[in-house]
């Protein structure tokens, strides 16, 4: 199986499904903009068979992200953009650009990357340094982008522990707007509160959208576990209460750590 040969298959099947006689109705009807929300999924599929540690499973969720890329790149082709190859040559071509060490025998060279990205950036009429970090980024990982971003710049906090310390003054602010209870005001506090987290994350080397979806994953693997404990009782988790799903809770914890700390 040669690559080349799978990849023009590919494209010839993206052509046919676009047929504007032959085609797929459902697929002659698309644009950027309906296909854009598929694209985003599909990279979260990825994520998540990278995380599942399945294998035959990422390899399906990478053939559907490139079927993704294919159908973005005939749709440019359509309108006299650009094509799939160009596509290809762009992404090779800067490869080979930011890698002289490795692809023109130069020296490997600190910063290097960065200063290419930042004279891309300019040769795109791209001006300041948060400009290009994309809007439709989820805004956790959005925050962790720009909060890196001006941190190149020097605008950062010096150690994890003064993050920890501006998380303490967020918080305090949060207490201080709870009896009031204005949800514009409170919306505020929470954001400020979340992006803190995500520099906190930050420092510590950590992807907080990664995290947070590893807390989400555990949270759904444990209230499925208090679930089943409810039902083995006859109960459902509306009837049991509070206390019960607790304690079915802080058993379902001590079960997957093998014992120790039953707190949330």
């Amino acid at each position: 199986m040669h690559a080349e040969t799978e990849l023009r298959r590919l494209l010839t099947i993206m052509a046919a499904l676009r047929d504007p006689e032959t085609g797929c109705p459902w697929d002659r009807a698309q644009n950027f903009a309906t296909i854009a929300p598929y694209t985003i999924e599909e990279a979260y599929e990825v994520a998540d068979a990278i995380a599942r540690e399945d294998m035959p499973g990422l390899a399906d969720e990478l053939g559907d992200l490139l079927f993704q890329v294919v159908y973005h790149a005939r749709l440019a082709e359509e309108a006299g953009h650009f094509a799939f190859a160009d596509v290809a040559r762009t992404i090779s071509d800067k490869m080979i650009r930011r890698h002289p060490h490795v692809f023109a025998n130069a020296p490997a060279e600190a910063g290097l990357w960065e200063r290419e990205k930042a004279a891309e950036r300019a040769a795109r009429g791209v001006e300041g340094t948060l400009a290009s970090v994309p809007e439709a980024l989820p805004a956790l990982a959005r925050a962790h982008k720009l909060s890196a971003r001006a941190a190149r710049v020097g605008f950062d906090w010096p150690d994890a522990e003064a993050v920890l310390a501006k998380l303490d003054e967020e918080t305090a602010e949060l207490r201080a707007e709870l009896a009031n209870a204005d949800p514009a005001r409170l919306e505020d506090e929470v954001g400020d509160m979340l992006f803190v987290l995500a520099n906190l994350a930050r420092k510590l080397g950590l992807d907080p959208e990664a995290a947070l979806h590893r807390a989400n994953r555990k949270f759904t693997r444990r209230f499925a576990a208090v679930e089943t404990t409810l039902a083995a009782a006859g109960a459902t988790p509306q009837e049991a209460g509070l206390a019960a799903m607790e304690a079915a809770w802080a058993a379902a914890k001590v079960a997957e750590r093998g014992g120790g700390e039953s707190g949330r």
